[in-house]
Parts: structure tokens; sequence; C-alpha cells
């Protein structure tokens, strides 16, 4: 008996034992099928065109840094911006909601610095990816809350901000001061009229500071830059390779540049050609150094870089688009809803997993990007939000599509558009007519909008028109003018 039941007790502890190393085993392996939360660096341009980059269509001068993403990595041709200016874009791109949904809907500043604020309430794309385990930085410039207000950046989920909060006050290269977090940067360089500190240039050293600082982590850094709104203007070293190189200049004046320097006002420029492709020289460059930085600190394998542009190119400080072909084939500019105001380049980047030298045609807007993120992050993709995840289309799986995109604007008189598989619809002057007359395009075959065929479809109309009430709306705080 004494001997059976130490033979039972030996079965008994290696039936444990065996289990133990079992569910070891399973609890390892499973350790090891779980997906590797990937870093996300995302990278916001200010006002670059659809063609302003040389991996899209630009001929008079190359961006090699950017153009190697799209030769790394998924080149979309059909992504567009949350909006045709700043703050409403990076509204949708912040909340996942699109301008009829979205808390920001126009660029209206706070006194006496900032913007209106995104509401208490709001969960941004920040706020779940720190729920998620990120470490979350913005570095460059904000404009969806003034400095202590519920939408500061230290109060919608970002760990560090350093940059420009008030967007007006991006205008200028050589502000007066920077915000980190809570405390004003006073830039003793650019006192007065002096120009010794090139903003871009010192949050572009922070924004590699916070990469170094937190490679043994997971991080989401937030990049959106300033370059290359206006003003017009570029570190010495950039200026000097490309003066008198973009004949026929013609010199920008701002009659209140002294009064408003450095308060909004745009400064003069005696070369805006040069002065724009030394800016967007500069911008590829830091492309460029991300790039290199991540590579340096062995976590680029681990890296998500997603770059674009925050709406179409700008007119103003000397601007010109029309003389880089900015916009290719499109129509329209910054503060249109035509395609060129709102179609902007989007390269995504993740060794690996992002299929190389990839072109993708998936129609996607800022919204799908808080749904797209949670999903790789890991966290729940919510519910209330107008964006899909386009995650399967970055990893070449079978991608859900939009049954349509939506977009309201409501300054110079109120402006709707949607676009449902190749139709687009925009409606202007809203604020003489509510029902003003809808234009119909065929993006297949017309992607310049010369051709309206509104005429010929009125059921397409029809469809459009009801998806054009259905999607907005009403705001307290950004009325549309057809409510007035």
């Amino acid at each position: 008996m004494k001997l059976n039941g130490i033979k039972q007790l030996r079965r008994s502890l290696a039936f444990v034992f065996f289990t133990l190393v079992v569910v070891g085993c399973a609890s390892e392996s499973t350790k090891k099928e779980e997906p590797i939360k990937p870093n996300i660096v995302y990278i916001l341009a200010d006002d670059l065109g659809y063609g302003d980059v040389s991996c899209y269509g630009q001929e008079k001068f190359s961006t090699p840094n950017i153009d190697k993403l799209a030769e790394n990595g998924m080149r979309f041709t059909q992504h567009y911006a949350g909006s045709t200016v700043c703050a409403p874009s990076r509204s949708a791109l912040m909340t996942g909601l699109h301008t009829g949904h979205t808390d920001i809907r126009g660029n209206v500043r706070h006194e006496p610095e900032g913007q209106i604020p995104l509401n208490d309430a709001t969960i941004t794309l920040a706020e779940r990816l720190k729920e998620a385990g990120y470490v979350t930085g913005a570095f460059g410039k904000w404009g969806l809350g003034y400095p202590g207000s519920s939408g500061d950046p230290n109060q919608q989920g970002f760990d560090e901000f350093y940059g420009y909060n008030c967007q007006t006050l991006g205008h200028n290269y050589y502000p007066y001061h920077l915000w980190h977090n809570q405390t004003k940067v006073m830039l003793e360089e650019n006192a007065g009229f002096e120009t010794g500190l090139y903003a871009p240039v010192k949050i572009h050293e922070q924004a590699l500071q916070f990469i170094e600082q937190n490679k043994d982590t997971t991080f989401f850094l937030y990049y959106p830059t300033i370059i290359p709104h206006a003003e017009l203007v570029a570190p010495q070293a950039y200026m000097e390779k490309y003066t008198g190189k973009f004949s026929p200049e013609t010199p920008y004046i701002q009659k209140d540049s002294v009064r408003r320097y450095k308060l909004g006002g745009y400064g003069s420029q005696p070369e805006p050609h040069a002065a724009f492709v030394a800016m967007v020289d500069l911008l590829d460059d830091q492309v460029g150094e991300i790039q290199a930085k991540l590579e340096e600190l062995g976590i680029a394998e681990n890296t998500l870089i997603v770059f674009t542009s925050d709406n179409g190119p700008h007119q103003e400080g000397g601007g010109d688009p029309d003389y880089f072909n900015g916009n290719g084939d499109l129509t329209g500019y910054k503060r249109d809803l035509y395609e060129g105001g709102i179609r902007v380049p989007m390269i995504a980047v993740w060794p690996g997993k992002v299929q190389a030298n990839s072109t993708s045609a998936h129609i996607s807007a800022f919204w799908d990007v808080v749904p797209t993120f949670c999903e790789l992050s890991g966290s729940t993709v919510p519910q209330a939000v107008d964006g899909i995840s386009f995650l399967p289309e970055l990893l070449g799986k079978e991608q859900q599509k939009h049954p349509y995109l939506y977009w309201e604007f409501h300054e110079q008189g109120g402006k709707q558009a949607v676009r449902m598989e190749n139709w687009k619809a925009v409606r202007l002057n809203m604020a003489e007519n509510a029902d003003a007359e809808i234009e119909l395009y065929d993006l297949q075959n017309d992607i310049s909008e010369q051709n309206n065929l509104a005429a010929e479809h009125p059921e397409l109309v029809q469809k459009m028109a009801a998806i054009m009430t259905r999607e907005h709306v009403k705001s307290e705080t950004f009325s549309f003018p057809f409510e007035n």
C-alpha cells in the first residue's frame, strides 16, 4: 500500500508538472502571438498641396526623403483632409468626426491667444492611445484650444506639447514665444524684429528628443509642422540654395506687416517662389531626420510613419500654387471644397507590414485615423465616429469602403461637398440659398471637376442632397450661414 501510494503521488506530481509546463508553453506561445503595438509617427504638413511633393508629380523641385517614404511604403491617391482650413481639419483628425459633427468647424480665434477649444467631453485620438499604453507627444501647431482651456493639448491626451498653441501666431516663423506644456518659452533671439531662431528648427529638435526619451516604450508622436504655411520665409542657408532660381518672382509686401509682424501678419518676401521651395526642402530634411533617428535607435521596424497635409495649398503671403502646379490636375485651393482644397498626399510606412513601393486608391479621410490607430493599438474601436479603419488596406487585407464622405465649410457663404464612389457633389453660396443648386462631377473621368453633370443625373443629385441634409448637425458655436 505504501509503495502504491508513493507511485500514485509520483504520478500526481508528474501530472501537475506536465500541466504547468503545457500551460506555461501555451502562455508563452500566446505572448508570442500577441501583436506588438507599433510606435506611431504622424507628420502633418501645413497647406501642402497634392502635387507639392515629387512622388505626387512635382517637377520644379524634389523631395527625396518624402519620396523615400513612398518607396518604402504605401502612397494613397484618394485620401482627403478633414476640412479645407486648419482648425476643423485637425478637429476631424483628433475626434474621428467629419465637419458636420466635429467640435471645431472653422478658424475662430480666442483673444489674446489661441482658438475656440475642443469640448471637455470630447475623447481625442491622443486620449485613446494614451489609454492603450502609449506615451503621447505633440510638436508643432495645435489650434484646438487656448492655453489652459478644455482644448489645451495637455487636457486632450498629450503628455507633452511643444510649439505654437495659436495658429494665428503660427503665421510667423520667428515668434516671440512658444509653449512647452503650460510654460510660455520666450525666444529672446526673436525679440523685436530679430530673426535669430527659426521656430520649426527648435520644435524639430524637441520632437527628436521625445523619440530618444521614449525609445524603450511605445509612443505616439504627432508632428503638425507649420511648414509651408504662409508667411513664406526659411533659414538663410536654405534661402541661399534657391535665391534667383524660380523667376519670375513677384515680391510680396504686406502693408501692415510692421504693425502685425509676429502677431499674425505675414512678413514681406522679395522671392516667394524661392522661399516656398526652401521651406519644403527644410521639411523634407526634417522628415529624413526623423527616419534616421528611428533607424539609429533600432526602432524603425516597429514604427508606423504617416505623412500627409491638412488641406490644399494656400495663396497667401505670396503663395503661388499655379506656378508650381501644386495641385496637379485638381481644381481649387485652400478654402475650396473642390478636390484641390481637400485631396491631400498621404504616405504610410511600416517595414515588414505595409508593402513597399505600393499605391492605394482606397477612398479615405482624416476621420478614419481614429479607428485605424485604435485598431492598430489594440484598443476598442469607437462606434460613435464617422471613420472606418484603413488598417486592412495597409496590411493588404480586405478593406471596408465608405458609402460616402461629407464636408461642410462655413466661410465664403457656406459650402458642402459629398464624395460617393466616383461621384462628387459640391454646393456653394448657401448663405444666399440653403437649397442652392448642386454641382455633380464624375471624378473617374473628370478629376479636374470641369463638367457639371447634375442635369443629366437628377436621381444622384437627390441622393447627394439627402446626404447633405442628414449629415449636417447644428453647432451652437459654429453656425452654418443658412441657419441664420
